[in-house]
């Protein structure tokens, strides 16, 4: 598993648009790659919604919001749509960020082989290096939205 002070793992994910996506594209800025379980699940529609309502003070950090799920991109295009969401979300279909990540959970809702990614949020700052990262084995708990905000002002 990926640890504070850590190099993040680098990715090449499509968005919404089917345009691949990389960590490196935002070299120099704070990233928050926020792993979500499943679009459009109620719990990750509250927390992509809370991260959309919190742009202003992201970005004011000099931050990117990444979204990351074993979705594909037209489920993530169709979430994206319906909440405003203007960050990328990212399609790991094959699951290969989210186990260079160590976040695979296994077996969700006790469907053997249904696995998808672990809530879960890294902050990765300008030169690569993960500077937070908060992980929940349970998918219906929420992130600390104030120390994922306070790890991107530091």
């Amino acid at each position: 598993m990926v640890e504070v002070g850590d190099r993040a793992p680098g990715f090449e994910l499509p968005d919404t648009d089917l345009k691949m996506r990389s960590l490196s594209e935002f070299s120099g800025k704070k990233v928050v790659v926020a792993f979500i379980v499943a679009a459009s699940s109620p719990v990750c529609e509250t927390e992509l919604c809370r991260f959309r309502d919190s742009w202003d003070d992201i970005a004011a950090a000099g931050a990117q919001v990444i979204s990351i799920s074993n979705d594909g991109p037209f489920a993530n295009k169709a979430f994206a749509e319906k909440n405003g969401l203007k960050f990328p979300l990212l399609a790991d279909y094959t699951s290969g960020t989210i186990r260079a990540y160590g976040v695979l959970m296994k077996d969700l809702l006790h469907i053997k082989d249904y696995n998808a990614a672990k809530r879960s949020v890294f902050v990765v700052d300008g030169g690569g290096t993960v500077t937070y990262k908060w992980v929940s084995d349970d998918p219906l708990v929420e992130p600390d939205y104030d120390a994922v905000r306070a790890a991107v002002s530091a």
